[in-house]
């Protein structure tokens, strides 16, 4: 093990063998370690001034239809066409939040939404056409891999042409939602009509072969095991060999509440212990960001100690997560506070990291 310890404190790159060792360190050793990772891994970053600086953004979430045709197990936020509180949102609605937004300071909107069976290709290109024309300034981060090869099967295009489509209409950058557990095992017990882990990797592939840059997520803390965590993260990194287009990646935890999922649901202790490993492991990626939103402030605060350089989204709204149970709200005020109490230095970027303040 001391070996072991030696290789993660140099920086060299961890296997999965090793890395279920490396899970089994006691949490405070573990946290050391992937606290070193980030500093490594911040090193060259902003100057030599790096491992000082912690990130976050202001954005919204703007969820644009909660109609789905997939089911997740473990999500309490879609509806079907027949159910009363199904909506899409209308440009009027949108352009109320992106004014709200901007007038907070904010510079992104990260746009996702249900598995939509009848909304037309034109729909989306008229979307992103009108939020990019009326503001220009704001980034869309939006239409999460899954929606992509929804998109694929709907409009019988291939997944490259819609996003280059998407992408000349507005488009910004994709988030890495429905990453949940990239092992088709777990995927067909949790969501079984939703892509799987080749398809979702193949529209991070494409995006990345055009220049758009993406995020990584994973949803833990349920039906999966130990090594299908690590599974998911050498996949990730994989792919980061290959293209280098993720920005960053978020973890969070299965939220059971209202949902269908019925699985027993992990804490604060694990959740940081899996985040530490996935900064060790994931060598290749510049930024991990802190969970707050499904932890609280606080251990979204001690996760900057177990690898996080980022906190992420004030979140002027969310509505997924909240759905299943757990509502935490913060502004820029509080998210400066949490980040220069533990003695960094607090800044605002946008969503390639370039610092804005």
């Amino acid at each position: 093990m001391d070996s072991l310890l030696e290789k993660v404190w140099a920086g060299h790159r961890i296997g999965p063998e090793e890395a279920v060792r490396i899970y089994a360190l006691p949490l405070e050793d573990l946290g050391a370690l992937a606290d070193r990772r980030r500093q490594l891994a911040r090193a060259q970053a902003h100057g030599g001034r790096g491992n000082q600086i912690v990130t976050y953004i202001v954005d919204r979430n703007v969820n644009y239809t909660n109609v789905c045709n997939v089911y997740c197990k473990f999500c309490a936020f879609y509806r079907t066409e027949k159910d009363d509180d199904a909506y899409v949102i209308t440009l009027e609605e949108m352009d109320k939040k992106i004014e709200e937004t901007v007038a907070l300071g904010g510079t992104q909107i990260l746009m996702q939404g249900g598995h939509h069976p009848k909304l037309s290709l034109q729909w989306y290109l008229d979307l992103l056409s009108h939020i990019k024309g009326k503001f220009p300034q704001v980034n869309i981060h939006g239409f999460s891999p899954s929606e992509f090869v929804h998109f694929r099967d709907v409009f019988g295009l291939p997944v490259e042409e819609i996003i280059g489509q998407f992408a000349r209409a507005g488009l910004g950058s994709i988030p890495g939602g429905g990453g949940e557990i990239l092992v088709d095992r777990v995927r067909r017990r949790i969501s079984p009509l939703k892509a799987m882990s080749d398809d979702w990797l193949g529209v991070m592939d494409a995006a990345h072969r055009l220049g758009l840059s993406t995020t990584a997520t994973m949803m833990f803390g349920h039906v999966e095991t130990i090594e299908d965590r690590i599974e998911h993260l050498e996949r990730c990194r994989a792919q980061q060999d290959k293209t280098g287009g993720f920005t960053a990646f978020i973890a969070w935890t299965f939220q059971a509440e209202h949902t269908k999922l019925k699985a027993p649901t992990v804490g604060a202790h694990e959740y940081l212990r899996t985040q530490a490993l996935s900064r060790i492991y994931l060598d290749n990626f510049p930024s991990v960001q802190s969970s707050w939103v499904t932890q609280g402030l606080e251990i979204g605060q001690v996760a900057l100690k177990f690898g996080a350089n980022d906190l992420g989204s004030i979140m002027i709204e969310e509505n997924v997560v909240s759905q299943a149970g757990t509502t935490y709200r913060m502004g820029v005020t509080d998210m400066r506070r949490l980040i220069e109490d533990l003695g960094y230095e607090a800044h605002q970027r946008d969503n390639w990291y370039n610092l804005l303040n």
